[in-house]
């Protein structure tokens, strides 16, 4: 039986699908990502076989006898309006930068799927060692404040060391993950328990 989800995203923008597929992927890796750009594309596959719906602001509003019975896997995709969040849909900023778009991501995730698939730790550790192990006490702390969004500096001052032992520690947590952004490093430190979702 194949148990990866299949989420739907259903936007007459093609950078904003491609984009959202992009990070979906990184995100979720054992998901199939399907694009529609209009609603009855959608309707021509299989629409209720779908994990979630990422949609449009425009095409909730038109096809909302669709999606309000499936309020709880939709996701829409448009500024933080309050029309939306009154209505109790889950909606998506997606004016927002990618660090953000990512934690956003994530909470939404997190209220939709208590016990529910689980998001693949972001690259293999290598050689299958305990994350514990990769990375020092001392990375670990580094990593925790860069997800919370802090800057380098910051970082320093909090942790009582010098700017340039906060930047050897980044260079060595990137190479240990083979993470280079700030937002696949806090997927990761969201996945392997290092940071609670609701903490960045």
């Amino acid at each position: 039986m194949n148990t990866s989800p299949e989420i739907a995203i259903i936007e007459p923008n093609t950078l904003t699908c491609l984009g959202l597929k992009g990070i979906l992927e990184e995100m979720i890796p054992m998901a199939t990502i399907r694009i529609f750009r209009r609603f009855n594309e959608l309707m021509d596959d299989t629409p209720d076989m779908y994990a979630h719906y990422f949609i449009s602001a425009q095409v909730y509003v038109e096809h909302n006898a669709f999606f309000l019975p499936r309020k709880r896997k939709t996701i829409v995709l448009a500024s933080d309006s309050p029309q939306f969040q009154l209505s109790g849909v889950p909606v998506l900023n997606i004016y927002e930068g990618e660090e953000e778009l990512v934690k956003s991501i994530l909470k939404l995730h997190q209220h939709a799927h208590h016990g529910g698939y689980p998001m693949k730790d972001m690259p293999p550790v290598p050689a299958q060692q305990p994350c514990q192990e990769l990375l020092s006490a001392r990375e670990i702390e580094v990593l925790v404040l860069l997800s919370k969004g802090l800057i380098n500096k910051e970082i320093a001052d909090k942790l009582n060391i010098s700017l340039t032992t906060v930047i050897t520690h980044r260079k060595n947590i990137t190479e240990k993950l083979g993470i280079k952004s700030v937002s696949g490093l806090t997927i990761y430190a969201v996945m392997n328990g290092y940071i609670e979702v609701d903490r960045i």
